[in-house]
């Protein structure tokens, strides 16, 4: 009996290869500090990626200038020739807070400055 088939995997199932084939480790450290800069700037930067375009474009140059990944045309792994910088995301506006949020709330207090006034 199959371990697989008896806990409700399918039987004779084929795993696939990935769709873009092998990807090698960097043993050598070849694009360690371009990698090193991109994971910083990623933590400067909250995570946004759009921040960091150019050393992820980088990155990838030299993973495949060192035969670790196989060559392809940098557009189409979604990077324009000759991109631009991702234009500065404006800051919202912080909006004035109510009282409610500034002097908390009193149930019927409303109505009680209504009466008094």
């Amino acid at each position: 009996m199959s371990a697989g088939g008896s806990f409700g995997g399918a039987r004779g199932f084929q795993p696939r290869p990935p769709e873009k084939g092998v990807f090698p480790l960097d043993h050598f450290g070849e694009c360690k500090s371009i990698k090193e800069q991109y994971l910083e700037c990623l933590k400067s930067n909250g995570s946004d990626s759009d921040a960091c375009r150019e050393l992820a474009k980088a990155y990838l140059k030299c993973r495949m200038d060192r035969n670790l990944m196989a060559k392809q045309d940098l557009k189409d792994l979604g990077f324009a020739e000759g991109e631009a910088p991702a234009p500065a995301k404006p800051k919202q506006q912080d909006k004035p807070k109510r009282r409610i949020e500034t002097e908390g709330y009193l149930a019927g207090m409303k109505r009680f400055e209504d009466v008094q006034n």
